[in-house]
């Protein structure tokens, strides 16, 4: 979903690409619905590992993988490092919540800071 949305906010500013260093091999479903029902097309997506990017050059890295940075891939060499834990939405509903709802949820805390992130890069850009 992270991908997704950033490619919208900012595909224009930059070449998005998203990788793991433990990908679970597939899209989930729901991730793929509730982006279409904000008109985001992730369904061509896949999960990849981190290895196939580490070579090409990347400056910039963003990690979302929940609330533990450390536990997040590292990226080697000198590359502008941002952070933000996002709850991995099978793994999070919460009481009374059904799972689509907290993917729905995760996906517009992920709108709220990449929206955020790329109209202050916007700024800075003069």
């Amino acid at each position: 979903m992270a991908e997704g949305v950033l490619r919208e906010v900012a595909g224009d500013l930059f070449e998005v690409f998203s990788a793991g260093s433990n990908p679970a091999g597939y899209v989930h479903p729901l991730g793929i619905e509730v982006m279409k029902e904000i008109g985001i097309d992730i369904s061509s997506h896949s999960s990849k590992r981190l290895d196939r990017y580490l070579q090409s050059g990347i400056d910039t890295v963003i990690t979302v993988c929940g609330d533990a940075d450390q536990a997040c891939p590292t990226f080697p060499g000198k590359v502008h490092r941002y952070h933000w834990g996002f709850d991995d939405p099978p793994k999070s509903v919460r009481e009374g919540e059904q799972e689509i709802e907290a993917f729905r949820r995760v996906r517009d805390e992920i709108r709220k800071v990449f929206g955020a992130y790329v109209a202050g890069y916007r700024q800075a850009l003069g």
